[in-house]
């Protein structure tokens, strides 16, 4: 259960809108910020904190890549697998990084370092093929020499 401080936390979210349930999105990054990753625990206290089903919880974090139920490496790829990066060389960029990091789309490397998923649409088409680097940075048109790049700068 969340502790009485944390709940004040979350209530400054779930303030800022009519109803508590529409601040599920930004709570659920919130709990993720703090642990790194979505806790079955964590989906059950979301519930019981919003008075909601823990199954619609759990329907939100197993839909959204951004949400994640195992800690992700220090270094996080999630390559677009769709049409218009599919066309454009994204399973040849997989298949690069795959190699590169001897691990393949779903796993971690054995050091923490690195992960790597494929997901689908990140809603940049025009720059295909492309990456979300870390939940944060987009980087698109890739070739073999920016994910090298992306690499040496994590090592």
């Amino acid at each position: 259960m969340f502790s009485a401080e944390y709940k004040q936390e979350l209530d400054k979210i779930t303030n800022k809108y009519e109803q508590k349930r529409a601040a599920l999105l930004p709570l659920l990054h919130k709990v993720q910020d703090k642990d790194g990753l979505i806790t079955p625990e964590a989906e059950k206290d979301l519930a019981d904190y919003l008075e909601l089903p823990v199954v619609q919880i759990h329907e939100v974090v197993s839909f959204y890549h951004l949400y994640h139920q195992e800690k992700l490496g220090k270094c996080h790829f999630a390559i677009c697998q769709t049409s218009a990066c599919a066309l454009r060389g994204a399973e040849d960029i997989i298949g690069y990084i795959e190699k590169k990091l001897n691990i393949k789309a779903g796993e971690k490397t054995s050091d923490g370092k690195f992960s790597l998923e494929t997901v689908e649409c990140l809603g940049a088409c025009e720059l295909a093929p492309m990456l979300q680097h870390n939940n944060d940075a987009y980087i698109g048109f890739l070739d073999k020499k920016k994910i090298d790049e992306i690499i040496s700068k994590q090592k």
